[in-house]
């Protein structure tokens, strides 16, 4: 069942554009180009991740290897409970817990629309062997009629490509 939340939609909506626009800047292109491109019908997924412990957590992954399909995702991390790592150098990294702070994650729409200069980062969450953990993501995704050249429905390649093990932004490569 999906749910319209007005007040979480217009904040993080608001949140999204001043990025947007900000990276758009850092670029010395028109301010609302990125955003024109996503179009007026862009949407938000609000998920929450629940990641028991798990005796042997070297032999499960809470979340396997991504990286997001959308413009921008934001999240809030457990306070207590360390899982998410990025990969650099071939090599996983903690992510580390800032208190009362969002990580927020390029995707794969803004990696398309800046033509690879933005870069949607691969990660994973990984699981403890005492403690639960709990997370909150919000995933901002273009209007899927809009086309974010040269790919239009961008999250319907995204999925099927997932579930296939592979990345998906290298089936949009021209």
């Amino acid at each position: 069942m999906q749910e319209y939340c007005p007040t979480v939609y217009r904040k993080y909506k608001a949140e999204t554009e001043v990025i947007i626009k900000a990276m758009t800047n850092s670029l010395n292109l028109e301010e609302d180009c990125f955003l024109n491109e996503c179009g007026e019908r862009d949407v938000m997924f609000l998920r929450f991740n629940y990641y028991p412990p798990c005796p042997m957590p070297d032999h499960v992954l809470g979340l396997k290897p991504h990286a997001d399909g959308s413009t921008i995702t934001f999240l809030l991390q457990d306070k207590l409970v360390q899982g998410l790592q990025g990969l650099k150098y071939d090599q996983w990294f903690k992510v580390p817990i800032i208190l009362d702070a969002l990580v927020i994650n390029v995707g794969d729409q803004t990696e398309i629309l800046s033509n690879g200069i933005f870069r949607s980062p691969i990660h994973r969450a990984v699981i403890n062997s005492e403690k639960e953990r709990l997370t909150v993501a919000i995933f901002c995704l273009a209007d899927s009629e809009k086309e974010i050249k040269p790919v239009k429905n961008y999250s319907e390649i995204y999925f099927q490509y997932y579930h296939q093990g592979k990345r998906p932004i290298e089936a949009s490569k021209i």
